[in-house]
């Protein structure tokens, strides 16, 4: 089969591997049809960042958790990158009861197992049945290369997919998969950073910094709108992301970075809640120092340093919650995928990019906001 190979810096190929088998009677094959890139996938495609890590890593410059995820040299190539899909299932075990052959499913980035403790915690990319299933194994997830397991990435024919009943969520009837293309993980992780605050903060004022997460922020902005807040920001120095983000409800202001930092001053403690899709530290200094007491600030881009500072006295005076960390996608989809089914919740306005599946190695390296991959579903049932 077929299955797109991140080679190095401005190269993508297809590449022959054996096609996927059914191993264990809770296994199921599933051939994705629809895949977006993650806003992480475009560090090493447009940048050559291989060494440099490498030596950050050697030098304590970077946190070594970073080679847990990615390798001892991050980003060596060849590996099979994606980790955004929507498929349909071809083949199921003896075992999977929940799920028949034509079903139109969501597929996790982080491969779970859902019985294990961590699962039942809802820490899905913390499962203990996958994660530990080699030494210093940080993740079990599809798209990030050997050091994350042997699950390829998700642009390719055909994907096995382990205890299917329960990583593999159905999509409602009659949604349309290009809506929710990147709910395997960009979408959801959005919707971690925002839904469940604003459940509990009734009209709450919500900043999203914008830029390193560039579908993140946005998702976030829209959702925000959507679920009732009072009043939703977004700031980026990108036309088209600004753009995006009014489309979708909220109020945009276009701040280059040497303007950022005083205009993001001069609302310090006036949000509830503050989504930093910068990546940047102290994109994530500004994010906290912006929260109103008792506010909570959601991290949802890499921080690599050792030493990435922040401000603890403001978040003692403010009494502020961070939250960084993976996306445990998998107990949150249930809800997203019926949320916009139910609303229309329009996440393609997100899509600034829509490319034909075969044209894959090519249209991966686009330099746009959200780039998804398409070709049609086949008659499987």
């Amino acid at each position: 089969m077929r299955e797109l190979t991140y080679v190095g810096p401005g190269a993508l190929r297809w590449s022959d591997r054996p096609d996927p088998e059914l191993i264990t009677p809770t296994d199921a094959l599933v051939r994705p049809f629809i895949a977006s890139r993650c806003d992480g996938d475009t560090l090493p495609l447009h940048r050559a960042v291989s060494r440099p890590m490498q030596a950050g890593l050697r030098l304590g410059l970077i946190d070594p958790v970073v080679a847990s995820i990615v390798g001892d040299v991050p980003f060596q190539g060849p590996f099979g990158i994606g980790h955004e899909a929507i498929g349909q299932v071809a083949a199921v075990g003896p075992e999977v009861a929940q799920l028949t052959v034509g079903d139109i499913v969501a597929v996790p980035w982080a491969v779970s197992c859902g019985q294990c403790n961590a699962c039942r915690r809802g820490l899905t990319a913390k499962c203990t049945t996958t994660v530990t299933t080699s030494p210093g194994q940080t993740l079990a997830a599809f798209g990030f290369g050997p050091a994350s397991g042997p699950w390829g990435g998700m642009v390719a024919d055909v994907l096995r997919i382990p205890h299917a009943d329960h990583m593999l969520v159905p999509l409602p009837a009659g949604l349309d998969p290009l809506r929710v293309a990147a709910a395997s993980d960009n979408l959801s992780d959005a919707w971690r950073s925002v839904v469940p605050h604003l459940a509990s903060r009734p009209d709450a004022r919500v900043l999203v910094i914008g830029g390193g997460g560039q579908s993140i922020g946005l998702y976030a902005a829209g959702l925000a709108v959507a679920h009732g807040a009072a009043q939703v920001d977004y700031v980026d120095d990108r036309d088209v992301r600004l753009e995006i983000a009014e489309s979708l409800g909220a109020t945009a202001e276009q701040l280059d970075k040497p303007r950022r930092g005083a205009w993001l001053k001069d609302r310090a403690g006036r949000y509830d809640i503050v989504v930093e899709a910068s990546s940047k530290g102290p994109g994530l200094r500004a994010a906290l120092r912006a929260l109103a007491p008792g506010g909570v600030c959601t991290g949802t881009g890499y921080y690599l340093g050792t030493n990435t500072a922040l401000p603890v006295m403001d978040m003692y005076a403010t009494s502020a919650t961070l939250h960084v960390g993976v996306s445990h996608v998998r107990p949150v989809l249930p809800d997203v995928l019926d949320f916009v089914a139910r609303t229309g919740f329009a996440a393609e306005k997100v899509t600034t990019t829509l490319a034909d599946w075969d044209d894959a190695p090519d249209a991966y390296l686009a330099r746009t906001t959200k780039l998804v991959l398409h070709r049609p579903p086949l008659d499987l049932a």
